[in-house]
């Protein structure tokens, strides 16, 4: 999730287990606590743009890093509030704090390390969007009613509040995967590591990815609360597969190596951008739900394979685009307009 919502449910939590007394520093202690598992975020190297997106999401949202990552936030707080409460109740409030950092980044699609070190495979169950307004609204609001109402068991009911909102998003989920894999079975395809993953601040607008035979098939879903289910057809693009497009690069050159982290990173969904071959893109992520222009990617160039890749992003911004994904939001986007995402 974005570092807003961690830092909320990090205060949240920690409120939810402090007296009345001790809310306000709580608050805090779990605030800074909730923020420090993205502090991942500062690993870089200019000589390796690969090595802030392999690192990002890494050992300090595991399971097994928790405990270490509290007092971590502890001992950074206790010079400053040492004379507050003990050490003891410092380190509850930032354990509360750390505790759901990474399994609430696992609820989005980017991919979490939750099981670090015994697993380096990115965890995304897929639920929720990178960032979800309403969802953060739900934290905010429980967070200043609880420091308001300090009697009240306030941080408690939007806690729940917030389960409530993931078993919604699961039910999204369901429903756009379904309607998915129906149009996958019209088309006679049999799809090949499904997923679909919510949009950008919404639970309504899904996109669908799938791979057959050798390609991958872009499309997306909306599934209202209350309106008919809409299915925008997208795009496929062939499957990059490295033996196959650059042959003669050498296995062990450092360009075929980025391309493989890269691959990794992006779970095999990876493809040529359309209109730039020499980008290689992460096909999970786009501008628009049903395009198979990627949102970022890496530029290959097999002048230079002993030189690392380039990392970009292509964040369009046209009004034309803005308008097509809050008419596919709204539900009242109809061809061509919103055929194969590129109009």
């Amino acid at each position: 999730m974005d570092i807003l919502t961690q830092g909320l449910i990090g205060g949240v939590l920690a409120q939810a287990v402090a007296r009345p007394q001790e809310k306000k520093i709580a608050t805090l202690a779990g605030l800074f606590a909730g923020l420090l598992a993205d502090a991942d975020i500062l690993i870089r190297s200019a000589g390796d743009p690969l090595l802030n997106i392999e690192y990002h999401r890494h050992f300090t949202h595991s399971l097994l890093f928790i405990p270490f990552g509290a007092a971590i936030a502890a001992l950074l707080l206790w010079p400053l509030l040492r004379r507050h409460l003990p050490l003891r109740r410092l380190y509850l409030f930032c354990l509360a704090g750390f505790s759901l950092s990474g399994f609430l980044d696992a609820l989005t699609s980017y991919g979490t390390m939750l099981f670090w070190p015994f697993s380096e495979q990115r965890i995304a169950f897929n639920l929720m969007p990178i960032v979800d307004p309403l969802f953060t609204l739900i934290l905010l609001f429980s967070l200043i009613l609880g420091l308001w109402r300090i009697q009240q068991p306030v941080t408690r009911v939007g806690l729940l509040l917030c389960l409530l909102y993931i078993g919604v998003a699961f039910v999204q989920q369901q429903r756009a995967f379904e309607t998915a894999q129906q149009l996958a079975g019209e088309r006679g395809h049999e799809p090949r590591r499904p997923i679909v993953k919510p949009t950008l601040g919404n639970l309504l607008l899904w996109r669908s990815v799938y791979l057959h035979e050798g390609r991958i098939y872009v499309d997306a879903v909306r599934v209202g609360i209350l309106a008919e289910t809409r299915v925008y057809a997208g795009q496929s693009v062939p499957l990059f597969r490295p033996a196959a497009a650059l042959p003669a690069l050498e296995p062990d050159s450092v360009l075929a190596n980025d391309v493989r982290r890269f691959s990794r990173f992006s779970e095999g969904y990876v493809a040529r951008d359309p209109e730039q071959p020499q980008v290689l893109g992460d096909l999970r992520y786009s501008m628009l739900p049903n395009s198979v222009r990627p949102l970022w990617g890496i530029v290959i160039d097999t002048g230079a394979p002993q030189t690392h890749v380039d990392y970009r992003f292509f964040r369009e911004h046209t009004p034309t685009l803005r308008q097509t994904f809050m008419a596919m939001l709204r539900g009242d986007c109809n061809p061509p307009e919103c055929r194969r995402g590129s109009d």
